[in-house]
């Protein structure tokens, strides 16, 4: 019996284990030449939009995958490469607003105030393009996160009729990021489930014009 249960725990791990390659190689291989390390190779589009993480502070400092976005955004605007930033992120909690810190930090490395836009609830990577379609009225759109992040939201806002393309902001040390990468992994299978059964985002809300 005990080896009869074994054989079905091992389909099982195998069966899951495929299904999460899978999800990956669909949005590698749907994404590949999408985003881009280079900015003498990023095409100009006139928004660009920051995806927020789970906080600015992380354990023994600060969050490395918020630094690196923050950068590659003012980056991205000293270059001319976009005109105008939109903030993305949660603000779910009285204790930390996403957006809201973003904004200080870019105004702090010289982005004008009025060239950064805020969605408060971008609280899933989902909501985040949705939302840069359907609230904030954008065809054409540059992802600013890490590749591995970029790949996942180009997927998404084209499935949802957004045009994307994802500039890499600095990546984390495969030590230092493996939790993130780890968790990365399912995310991927969760992006074709949200597809199969239609989720929508959170909130919609007033639209927003960008200018």
């Amino acid at each position: 019996m005990k080896k009869k249960h074994y054989k079905i725990l091992g389909g099982l791990l195998l069966s899951l284990f495929l299904i999460v390659w899978a999800c990956n190689y669909r949005i590698d291989s749907a994404t590949e030449g999408k985003t881009y390390s280079e900015l003498s190779e990023l095409p100009k589009n006139r928004v660009g939009i920051v995806l927020g993480t789970s906080s600015k502070l992380a354990k023994g400092g600060a969050n490395p995958y918020y630094t690196y976005r923050i950068n590659a955004a003012v980056k991205l605007y000293r270059a001319g490469k976009i005109e105008f930033i939109l903030v993305s992120g949660d603000n779910s909690t009285h204790y930390y607003n996403e957006p809201k810190t973003i904004k200080k930090d870019l105004i702090k490395e010289g982005i004008p105030a009025e060239k950064i836009f805020l969605d408060y609830a971008g609280f899933r990577t989902l909501d985040s393009m949705v939302r840069a379609k359907e609230v904030f009225g954008l065809q054409r759109v540059t992802v600013i996160s890490q590749k591995f992040h970029n790949e996942r939201a180009i997927y998404l806002a084209e499935k949802k009729g957004l045009m994307a393309v994802g500039f890499n902001a600095r990546d984390v040390s495969a030590r230092n990021g493996a939790k993130v990468q780890f968790r990365e992994y399912f995310a991927r299978v969760k992006v074709f489930l949200d597809l199969l059964f239609n989720t929508q985002p959170k909130f919609y809300g007033d639209k927003v014009e960008i200018k």
